[in-house]
């Protein structure tokens, strides 16, 4: 009799854990996430320069801005990707603060030895609910054939960028731009945020696509990669 009653208890132990267990439903599967990659399996080494701050917003941080494009960069297929802290040991090593000039990131690509320099630049930033980021990154590509001047004063490329400052620094040939407002408050927006989203978050976390619009950082991320679209589309480097 006490057997049948031990058997008894572990039958309906086993069926109330198999109960439980059908009525959790499996994990939900993560998402593909979408891939950008450079023109004509082509091949490029890029650096990220410290973000320009012309929000008037304090809380910007422009290395860490520049940590959130190199993030995205370095997804990109067929591009090598420069830390922001590489670029500041050169404008360290040249004393300038920022590239005003297609010459003078021609000098810093030569220093790096890469292909191009991006610099970011932060125009609007409000991190609450919802989130709204407006951004511009320039791509100044070094010429195939330049060959770094010798006794080259990087000071007198900042005069000399100063000097020309009534020409748009857009007008150089070796320039690619996308710039863009993004506010999480437009449904286009959050569409595009949903699209992004797949395959980069965790579907069963409370959040789930919200993740990259109740975080700033996340939202930026997903600018930066717009915008990173923006160029990898240009004609110039379509042509390239």
């Amino acid at each position: 009799m006490r057997k049948l009653r031990v058997a008894v208890s572990i039958a309906t132990v086993m069926a109330a854990a198999l109960t439980g267990c059908a009525s959790n439903p499996p994990p939900k599967p993560y998402g593909t996430e979408s891939v950008l990659s450079l023109p004509a399996d082509r091949h490029a080494v890029w650096a990220v320069a410290p973000t320009i701050n012309l929000s008037g917003q304090r809380p910007v941080d422009p290395l860490l801005e520049s940590d959130l494009v190199f993030g995205q960069l370095q997804t990109v297929q067929g591009v090598i990707a420069i830390p922001v802290n590489r670029v500041v040991e050169v404008y360290l090593a040249l004393r300038i603060d920022k590239v005003q000039s297609q010459d003078q990131a021609n000098l810093v690509c030569d220093l790096l030895g890469c292909d191009g320099l991006i610099v970011p630049t932060v125009t609007i930033y409000d991190p609450y609910d919802p989130p709204k980021l407006g951004a511009a990154l320039q791509l100044f590509i070094k010429p195939g054939a330049y060959a770094r001047p010798v006794g080259l004063d990087a000071h007198q490329l900042t005069q000399q960028a100063a000097a020309s400052a009534s020409e748009s620094v857009a007008a150089a040939s070796g320039l690619v731009q996308a710039v863009g407002v993004y506010d999480a408050a437009n449904g286009s927006v959050r569409q595009a945020v949903t699209t992004f989203a797949q395959g980069r978050f965790d579907p069963n976390s409370p959040y789930a696509a919200r993740e990259y619009i109740v975080s700033m950082d996340g939202f930026s991320g997903f600018v930066y990669h717009d915008l990173i679209g923006q160029l990898l589309a240009s004609p110039q480097l379509a042509g390239a």
